[in-house]
């Protein structure tokens, strides 16, 4: 697959970030970003052809095969948000995501907080993974564009990997990083506009509308090891999963959800 265009990346959108650096392989993008958190631009975008220490939530690793996806990170500083909302900007990422597919022709959903699903076996085909530093927060997003190699593993919860161009969108990827950067420009505004509410920006009631987990059973496995099973009833203000188990609702702001099938 073609390398990423950085010129052509650049030129299409001009100054909405502060800097925009490709490069061909690192260890971490999200990483890189976090070690210079306290004197970078606001808005310094880093994409890596290739990781080789890809980190997902709970430090897991994200396979990053090069020249398949789009590996990228963004520092903000986020001026007059207060520090207790940066978290919800896993679900602003999240509306990002879902706004990309649609322009890159891919039908896709949300699995709570920030998995992007797509096709009728609800494939994972984008991670999340926001990080706060003392001076900035990190978002890193992982997205699969092109053909994946064969022996990328089942994640968490049993879902399979899949693309942009296996569900039948386009894989160019110089093409997907702009829609994204876009994407995410425009949804991180609105989020900063509002000082981080997502309810005022008009976000959550987009994210809602994109969340597969709403409606469904689910297994919710805890930070702590332990886990719940429920009805996912609702996404809340702050952007926390509220699930009901046994009629009392719990109100969860962490975790790794698992969609019940009937009969499991």
């Amino acid at each position: 697959m073609a390398a990423l265009d950085a010129g052509a990346l650049r030129a299409a959108l001009g100054d909405t970030y502060g800097a925009v650096d490709v490069v061909d392989s690192t260890g971490s993008t999200n990483a890189d970003l976090v070690a210079v958190a306290g004197s970078a631009t606001d808005r310094t975008v880093l994409i890596a052809e290739q990781q080789t220490a890809g980190r997902g939530r709970r430090a897991r690793d994200w396979v990053s095969p090069p020249a398949s996806g789009l590996y990228l990170s963004v520092l903000l500083r986020p001026t007059g948000v207060p520090v207790s909302r940066y978290g919800s900007l896993s679900l602003v990422a999240g509306v990002a995501l879902i706004r990309t597919a649609r322009h890159a022709g891919v039908l896709a959903s949300l699995k709570w907080p920030n998995d992007l699903l797509a096709g009728a076996a609800m494939a994972k085909c984008a991670g999340v993974l926001a990080e706060a530093t003392p001076d900035a927060v990190v978002v890193g997003i992982g997205l699969n564009v092109g053909a994946l190699p064969g022996e990328v593993p089942v994640g968490p919860g049993g879902l399979p990997a899949t693309s942009f161009a296996q569900e039948g969108g386009t894989g160019d990827r110089t093409e997907v990083a702009i829609a994204l950067l876009r994407a995410f420009d425009e949804a991180e505004r609105s989020w900063r506009g509002a000082q981080g509410d997502l309810v005022t920006s008009g976000l959550l009631s987009e994210y809602r509308g994109s969340c597969a987990t709403l409606g469904h059973r689910v297994r919710v496995e805890l930070p702590d090891g332990s886990s719940l099973q429920g009805l996912a009833t609702d996404v809340d203000g702050e952007g926390r999963l509220v699930v009901d188990v046994g009629g009392t609702a719990r109100t969860l702001s962490a975790g790794d959800v698992v969609h019940v099938r009937p009969g499991t």
